[in-house]
């Protein structure tokens, strides 16, 4: 593509889009008004293609020397560009355009807000966030890396990932998943895991299915890792260990709660005499190893990566420079979620570390 020509010292975008989420006319329109207002070049375009996840375009738009990379695109798109930017310095100003959003979600990002979204590429404040590292050992022995901000999964979360169709995704949501869940629940089907927590002991359980993540928050804003921060170096893991039917529905009972013991005084102080739920159980690591005796399915946000037989999971401290809103409305948020994680990650057992085994 052409490259326009840009004055000395003039700031400029890059732009990574996935074409299928996003109104593309009205997106140059409202950046075209920011890089007027804001005195900087002519922005670049990359888009992301149907025979590829992205990486092209990601790795083009770092190459280009950007002040900021906007992101037009999922949590998929996300993952990508963050894996090809982290340890750059170069900032990543997200524009949500996909179903989930997670990312955005758990950050308390503008959604369905165009105008703001793109205007923090250009005046938002810069914050350093984790990426999460994950190898993938497969069957053969071959070991791949990748990144991701949100979550990775083993179990019936990735096998809702791979099975579960993308179009009814899109049209209902969670509601999506209610056939894999009720399959796998009728199953109750048990992986079990060989883990080692940091340089812990190599220990065993079964678990039904193992979420780790850098994020706590799903869709309909179910609360699954309490203490999960995006910048703390720390990886947060439950593991679902229901004994049955009836376990089932102490996994509905807890994550009903989590809200409010994380959130609330009261529930707070209930956490504190209550005693944790067998059936979920939580730990927090820097480096997370499991292994399977079979293969299986993993997801790293949202997207399925295949089988494997052995995963390695870790952080790279801030490796990645978020630019967000630097409005009052995302100070005030973001100070009001920092007050109450810190309160919860002091008063709520069943976070601390060491609490699977």
């Amino acid at each position: 593509m052409l490259t326009p020509p840009n004055e000395p010292g003039q700031l400029r975008a890059a732009v990574v889009v996935n074409p299928t989420k996003i109104d593309q006319a009205r997106l140059r329109a409202v950046l075209g008004a920011e890089e007027r207002a804001h005195g900087w070049a002519e922005s670049l375009w990359f888009e992301t293609s149907a025979d590829d996840d992205g990486r092209a375009a990601a790795r083009a738009a770092r190459d280009s020397s950007p002040a900021v990379v906007l992101v037009a695109g999922g949590d998929g798109t996300l993952r990508v560009v963050a894996e090809e930017l982290r340890g750059t310095g170069t900032p990543v100003a997200l524009v949500p355009s996909g179903t989930g959003n997670l990312f955005a979600r758990n950050l308390g990002l503008p959604l369905g807000d165009l105008v703001r979204s793109v205007r923090a590429g250009f005046t938002g404040t810069d914050r350093p966030i984790d990426v999460g590292l994950a190898d993938l050992t497969d069957a053969s022995g071959a070991t791949t890396s990748h990144a991701f901000l949100v979550m990775t999964g083993i179990g019936l979360d990735a096998s809702m990932a791979a099975d579960t169709n993308a179009w009814v995704k899109k049209r209902f949501g969670w509601v999506a998943y209610s056939d894999p869940i009720a399959r796998s629940i009728i199953g109750n089907r048990q992986i079990p895991v060989h883990y080692r927590i940091d340089q812990g002991a190599l220990r065993d359980m079964s678990a039904h299915t193992i979420i780790v993540g850098n994020c706590g928050t799903l869709t309909a804003g179910v609360l699954l890792l309490p203490a999960a921060e995006p910048d703390d170096g720390l990886l947060d893991a439950v593991a679902f260990r229901p004994a049955g039917w009836f376990g089932w529905t102490k996994v509905g009972y807890a994550l009903t709660l989590n809200r409010f013991y994380s959130r609330t005084g009261f529930g707070r102080l209930l956490a504190r005499v209550l005693p944790t739920s067998r059936a979920l159980r939580y730990t927090r690591a820097r480096t997370l190893r499991l292994t399977v005796d079979t293969p299986e399915r993993v997801q790293l946000d949202g997207d399925a990566f295949g089988e494997v037989t052995a995963v390695t999971l870790t952080t790279d401290h801030h490796g990645l420079t978020l630019r967000t809103p630097s409005d009052g409305r995302e100070r005030a948020r973001r100070e009001r979620h920092e007050g109450r994680s810190r309160r919860g990650r002091r008063d709520r057992p069943g976070q601390r570390p060491g609490v699977v085994p």
